[in-house]
């Protein structure tokens, strides 16, 4: 259940210059935070047991927001 209709990961399409010096990269991703998207906590959200919560982090789902990394390690930072 999403306690919102908007998605917490973006992207947007940089500018391309003709005279750039490195390789273009097309789109840029980026992860912006569950919270920005609750206004205000509402009662009785579900929750994770204690244990999964500090695992994760959080105690609700819907702030659970993962972190991914792009990078390859040893490869280029993108």
């Amino acid at each position: 259940m999403h306690m919102h209709s908007h998605s917490q990961f973006k992207k947007y399409y940089p500018f391309i210059g003709p005279f750039d010096p490195c390789p273009p990269i097309r789109v840029k991703l980026y992860n912006t935070a569950p919270q920005l998207y609750i206004h205000f906590q509402p009662p009785g959200l579900p929750q994770y047991s204690p244990y999964e919560a500090l695992k994760i982090g959080t105690l609700w789902p819907a702030l659970y927001g993962p972190y991914e990394s792009k990078a390859v390690e040893g490869g280029p930072l993108t």
